[in-house]
């Protein structure tokens, strides 16, 4: 499985438009810190494409990774920065003649539904409550604490003949034991934070931040860690700031697993 990344913000991207900060300006010039809604891109042993999460920076991303259709979409939640691309999508499958399918929990479904109903006209929706095989490789979900702003569900892979696993929890906070339990002592973890050490007091966060992931570490065990979902407060040129096996995700980065 081929592991690219195609967005790595959180919900307001980087630049900020409104922001001159240090890291916007960066952004806006040598483009290192240039981040898109989250996302990522899956290719399998055959070739076979899965896009991750649909947001509103989707056809620019699509662009990036010279990429034009794709026909299937694994959507984590039904949050704006994670589903806002989706009538483009429909939009570019109805010219290409193309009938996509949409996997996501069933409640997420249901969100995106009543949300854009005309979807349905041409977008299959496929309930994955129960996982699915992509492959070779299976994929379990299960739903997790996003904090202030409701749930999430992350997606764990593991390939069935050589026991490789990477998980992809972009939105999570407060995760119980029983919600880590997935987590643990996978080849490769995708964690969000938005910030470094957020200010904001607990009950009203919404996701992890640097320090608390860190933490968390020797407890999950992951051979490699990126996280991604980063705000404008995070500066990924300050790799030192992290061990030998933690990265901030940067745009068009892949992963070989």
């Amino acid at each position: 499985m081929n592991i690219i990344f195609r967005g790595t913000s959180d919900a307001l991207a980087v630049p900020r438009l409104y922001c001159q900060c240090e890291v916007c300006e960066e952004a806006r010039s040598t483009g290192e810190n240039r981040r898109y809604r989250p996302s990522i891109q899956l290719i399998t042993e055959d070739g076979e494409t899965i896009w991750v999460d649909c947001g509103t920076d989707w056809h620019i991303q699509m662009e990036q990774a010279n990429q034009r259709i794709v026909s299937q979409m694994l959507i984590t939640h039904a949050h704006f920065d994670h589903i806002g691309g989706l009538p483009q999508w429909y939009d570019q499958c109805r010219y290409a003649n193309v009938t996509p399918k949409l996997y996501a929990a069933q409640e997420v479904i249901d969100e995106i539904a009543a949300r854009f109903p005309w979807l349905s006209s041409l977008i299959t929706y496929v309930p994955i409550d129960e996982g699915m095989q992509l492959g070779d490789w299976r994929l379990r979900i299960w739903r997790v604490n996003h904090g202030r702003n409701g749930y999430s569900y992350a997606f764990r892979f593991d390939h069935q003949h050589t026991g490789a696993s990477f998980v992809y929890c972009p939105d999570s906070i407060a995760l119980t034991e029983e919600q880590q339990r997935l987590l643990l002592h996978v080849d490769v973890l995708i964690i969000g934070a938005s910030f470094y050490q957020e200010p904001f007091p607990f009950e009203t966060r919404s996701l992890y931040d640097v320090k608390e992931l860190l933490e968390l570490v020797p407890q999950w065990q992951p051979k490699k860690m990126w996280i991604t979902h980063m705000s404008h407060a995070i500066d990924i040129r300050k790799k030192q700031s992290l061990p030998e096996h933690v990265y901030f995700a940067q745009t068009g980065e892949q992963i070989l697993i």
